[in-house]
């Protein structure tokens, strides 16, 4: 018997304009159709919610009206979620081809992640590369001691394994909720295929050095301080210099 487990797709949004119905086009086009898709709207003021409603007759759900950040949205989208599987899509950001979730659910029936590649792209949609840190081949919660080594975007997860997300953290929430739902997983499935495309975006330098203190308290939390200080060091030896992509290797 064939697994299609319902997924809610999760898209939080503001004034994303420019970017929401490539977003909005890569769900609805997909060849797996037991999706639950919801839109998580911060009261955009752009044109965004007229975009989106526009399709209504076919996303389960658009919630509009302000929020306290981007993690405060993504737990509105839990709350209203009622699939199988839960996995967050935002603005810009697409599912990488029309038969991405037909793939994945085809690997193995009742995993409790799915996880795989990543492609960043430009405004315009072109493929710049791969993220700089890419997924290990088999993934555990201690694999993100040096990082989100797995896109946000490229992660589904079992619904009963999702918490809610930190709002303690502004900017970082993302690695916390993604270390907790692994300690958590049994069966953790590698596609080795690209789930999505990830919209590049700047990060300010006062953003990214709180950013920064964020993660070191994550890493503290799950890994222990000494471990996390060192794996800082690690990184900043490293990657002295923040670079987002790596030339796609085929």
């Amino acid at each position: 018997m064939q697994f299609t487990p319902k997924i809610s797709i999760i898209t939080v949004v503001f004034n994303g304009r420019s970017f929401i119905e490539r977003t909005i086009n890569s769900v609805l086009s997909q060849t797996y159709t037991n999706i639950e898709y919801i839109i998580i709207d911060g009261a955009s003021n752009d044109g965004t919610l007229e975009i989106a409603e526009k399709y209504q007759h076919q996303i389960a759900l658009i919630l509009s009206g302000k929020d306290n950040g981007i993690y405060d949205a993504m737990n509105k989208g839990l709350k209203n979620a009622t699939g199988d599987y839960v996995l967050f899509l935002n603005a810009g950001d697409e599912l990488y081809s029309l038969d991405t979730l037909s793939k994945v659910f085809a690997l193995t029936a009742d995993a409790d992640v799915y996880y795989g590649n990543t492609a960043v792209v430009d405004d315009g949609g072109k493929v710049l590369g791969d993220r700089r840190l890419t997924p290990p081949e088999n993934l555990t919660w201690k694999s993100l001691k040096y990082g989100m080594c797995v896109s946000h975007q490229s992660f589904i997860a079992k619904k009963s394994l999702c918490g809610f997300y930190n709002l303690d953290y502004k900017i970082s929430s993302d690695i916390d909720w993604v270390i907790s739902i692994l300690k958590k997983s049994s069966t953790i499935i590698n596609t080795k295929s690209y789930i999505s495309n990830f919209l590049e975006g700047g990060t300010s330098n006062k953003r990214r050095k709180k950013a920064l203190w964020e993660r070191f308290a994550i890493m503290s939390k799950h890994y222990g301080f000494f471990q996390a200080l060192i794996n800082h060091l690690y990184i900043l030896f490293r990657y002295p210099f923040h670079k987002v992509t790596k030339k796609i290797m085929t």
